[in-house]
């Protein structure tokens, strides 16, 4: 595929083969954020691996790359009321059916990071640590977190005190103190239970 530093990994038998990743399941502000991408074989994009592996720097070039080089990709999310409302888990599991469904070409197989598949109406697999082993899921891991990043940033301009910028809503020391300190925010996920705790639910 686009890089050699893959690890081995079977690739199905298919003519349209589109990768999927989510960024955001642990944190306890925002939405979760998917991308679906297929690749170009005839238009390789170098340098792709882990998003987490990758800087900042690196990360903002690729994400361009990708949405100028693939063939299609797409981003899909569930905003912090669906998480409550649904749980994080099957809220990732729709965010990344919209994700697919947003294609602009309809992949015939789909690979997934990690070990569960959402319902598609194609052929799809899971790949644990897909992101290392499968160029496509790869390149879904970049677009999903600098898309996330970036609205971590805007948020923290318009809540400087929560520090989102640098921790981008993870549950960090500076997240709880901010909580404790300054309640939750409309965004924060209320069905987290250091959100719940601080709102009074638990």
């Amino acid at each position: 595929m686009a890089t050699t530093d893959f690890e081995p990994f079977e690739y199905p038998q298919a003519e349209l083969i589109a990768g999927v990743d989510e960024v955001g399941r642990g944190p306890l502000v925002g939405a979760v954020v998917t991308a679906a991408v297929i690749l170009d074989p005839n238009n390789p994009i170098e340098g792709l691996t882990d998003s987490k592996k990758l800087s900042e720097k690196k990360r903002n070039v690729l994400f361009d790359e990708i949405k100028e080089k693939a063939l299609a990709w797409s981003l899909g999310r569930c905003e912090p009321e669906e998480i409550d409302q649904l749980n994080i888990l099957q809220a990732t599991m729709v965010a990344m059916q919209r994700a697919v469904a947003g294609l602009s070409v309809q992949p015939d197989y789909v690979l997934v990071d990690g070990n569960k598949v959402p319902e598609l109406p194609m052929a799809a697999q899971s790949v644990v640590k897909g992101d290392l082993r499968v160029a496509e899921i790869s390149a879904a891991s970049i677009l999903a977190k600098v898309t996330r990043d970036r609205e971590m940033e805007e948020l923290d301009v318009q809540y400087p005190q929560y520090g989102f910028a640098k921790h981008k809503g993870y549950p960090t020391k500076a997240h709880f103190e901010a909580l404790e300190q300054h309640g939750a925010i409309e965004q924060h996920r209320k069905s987290f239970k250091p959100v719940r705790r601080i709102l009074g639910l638990d």
